[in-house]
Formats: C-alpha cells, sequence, structure tokens
C-alpha cells in the first residue's frame, strides 16, 4: 500500500507588506495552524528579533508563553484555546484583531456550567479518543472505576468525537479524556478540571 502526504495549505489574500502589525506588543510568539504556514514563516522574517517563539499550534496544543500570541490562523477554535490557558491572543485572519475578553467569559462560563452539570449527574460518560497522542484509555478506565460507586458510567471510545451526537445518548454529563477544546460545549468537563 503506497501512503501519500500532502500537505494542508490555505492561502491568505494577505500581503506580509501590508498587514498593519502596529497594535502588537514589542514581543510576541508566533503561533500557526498548519494551513498558514507558509505565511507564519513570512511574518517569522518580516518581525524577526521581535519573534520570542514559533510553533505550530493543534487543538490540543498545551502551549503556554510568557509572551502575547500572534496566531495565524482561521475561527476561534485555537485563539479560544490558548486564551484558557492563560496566553493573551491576537489573532491574524483577514487583519489583526485581540480576542474579544467577553468571547473568553462566555467559554468560561460554559465550563462552569459543564461543572456544576457533572456535580449533579447521576449518569456520566467518558470520552476516550483512540487518535495517538490525544489516548488515555488507562485514566478513563480509573476514572470509571472510582466514580461508579456513586453513579451510573459509561466509556466511548472513538477515533473522531462528534460534540453533536452526544445528545443521542441518555447521559447527564460528559467528561473528555482527550482534546481539551471540547469543552467548549456546556455538557462535556475535561478530565483535568476534575484532576484539579
Amino acid at each position: 500500500m503506497e501512503v501519500l502526504f500532502v500537505e494542508a495549505k490555505r492561502k491568505m489574500d494577505l500581503n506580509v507588506d501590508e498587514i498593519d502589525f502596529s497594535m502588537l506588543p514589542d514581543k510576541i510568539f508566533l503561533a500557526y495552524s498548519i494551513q498558514y504556514k507558509e505565511l507564519a514563516e513570512q511574518i517569522n522574517k518580516k518581525l524577526g528579533s521581535r519573534i520570542k517563539g514559533f510553533q505550530q499550534v493543534l487543538g490540543c496544543s498545551m502551549l503556554k508563553s510568557r509572551y502575547p500570541i500572534l496566531l495565524v490562523g482561521s475561527g476561534r477554535f485555537h485563539a479560544l484555546n490558548l486564551a484558557l490557558k492563560g496566553n493573551r491572543v491576537y489573532v491574524l485572519e483577514d487583519r489583526i484583531i485581540r480576542l474579544d475578553k467577553k468571547e473568553l467569559e462566555k467559554v468560561k462560563g460554559k465550563r462552569k456550567a459543564a461543572l456544576s452539570r457533572y456535580y449533579a449527574a447521576d449518569k456520566l460518560g467518558i470520552l476516550v479518543s483512540y487518535k495517538p497522542g490525544q489516548e488515555n484509555l488507562e485514566k478513563a478506565v480509573f476514572l470509571k472505576k472510582k466514580l461508579e460507586k456513586n453513579k451510573e458510567v459509561s466509556l466511548f471510545l472513538a477515533d473522531n468525537i462528534n460534540i453533536g451526537e452526544l445528545e443521542n445518548y441518555d447521559i447527564d454529563s460528559w467528561i473528555n479524556t482527550s482534546c481539551q477544546a471540547l469543552t467548549f460545549n456546556s455538557k462535556v468537563v475535561n478530565i483535568q478540571d476534575l484532576e484539579n
């Protein structure tokens, strides 16, 4: 069987020389989603010594930077995930914007609601991904044994976890053991939130 690797690219209709970087602090960490690697490399070259770190981000990235982060990407998924780790985040889409604090507070509110729902739940579902780097089956089994003394607990194993599909099950609250960004939904808590 032959395997072919095709790098994902997406072109932003931006010319690096026309981007207004004036709102950024003097020192920044430059992060990018893989589709925008080429543009991020151009920005890295242009800003030179202002860049104090350069890294691709994934949904599960645990990036914590002492410098504000400029994220080259689209959508809010990666930006919110980075901001929830305590980072100050700027996003370059068609222009540079600072991540809105109201948007971040809304996600934090959903996380609080999810924790409240978890504590009140009688039926729990533990989500386990078998993707490399996200698989935490051992932790999930340990947690199931611990929780089933007081609650009804089921394990759900999948490659791709589709939040919309969770409504099809008679589960009061879900515990996520894979990508932490799944908890943008108010029915899902991260296993890390329960360990603290």
